[in-house]
């Protein structure tokens, strides 16, 4: 039987502005409430290192890309996240964060994580919590995975766009991930274009809250003073 007709697929994503919102096909395989605009559950789960983390504590006050997988057994998963590693430079420049869940073991996690080479932090949820809670279970597939799904999220684990990754081509490509991240850059940050009206006279005047970054680490470049315009921290 073809997969495909077996539940209605769905990929979205968010433009610029609400006038260019795009939906691709019909139907949902999502909760119904997870939609662009809304918040994304904080779901704690133990990282690689067995670590308990939230996932508004992995975002801080940056943009978040954030995928569940279907796991280290899927080569499509593979594929698709070695993309993120060939970025990941990208990401990092930007202050953006990469976050993976998937149902692996915490071995199986660990091993998944080293065999992509991917710095950044990987869940594991071999419970299933995060399946059974969007309501995702692949029930084509006998390892019981979630149906994979790409997240952008704006600062707050605010929806941005979602991507249906069923099908490969249902995921989102680097140029759509750096489309949909300008387009969040200038809807949250009023600093995206240094030549709008007012940018100058705050900074002249010292109001410089508006240019911050958030690098939930210790800075190790500054611009100014030792708040003023942090530039880099690890990510």
């Amino acid at each position: 039987m073809n997969p495909g007709l077996q539940y209605q697929r769905s990929i979205r994503w968010h433009g610029p502005s609400p006038a260019t919102s795009q939906w691709i096909e019909e139907g949902n395989s999502l909760r119904e409430d997870i939609v662009v605009g809304a918040t994304f559950p904080d779901y704690q789960l133990a990282d690689q290192a067995g670590v308990l983390r939230k996932l508004s504590e992995l975002q801080g006050g940056n943009p978040m890309v954030l995928h569940l997988s279907r796991g280290a057994y899927d080569p499509k998963e593979h594929r698709f996240l070695r993309n993120l590693v060939d970025s990941y430079p990208e990401f990092r420049v930007a202050y953006t964060r990469l976050v993976v869940i998937c149902t692996d073991n915490p071995l199986n996690l660990n091993e998944f994580r080293d065999s992509l080479g991917a710095p950044w932090p990987f869940l594991g949820d071999p419970e299933r919590t995060v399946q059974h809670d969007l309501d995702i279970e692949e029930f084509t597939d006998p390892h019981n995975p979630m149906i994979p799904h790409t997240f952008v999220l704006e600062p707050g684990l605010r929806i941005f766009s979602i991507y249906n990754g069923y099908w490969y081509w249902g995921r989102p490509t680097m140029h759509e991930l750096h489309v949909d991240l300008r387009a969040l850059l200038q809807k949250i940050r009023p600093d995206f274009d240094l030549g709008a009206p007012g940018l100058r006279e705050a900074w002249d005047r010292g109001d410089r809250e508006m240019f911050l970054v958030d690098t939930l680490d210790e800075p190790i470049r500054f611009t100014e003073g030792k708040t003023i315009g942090i530039k880099r921290g690890g990510l």
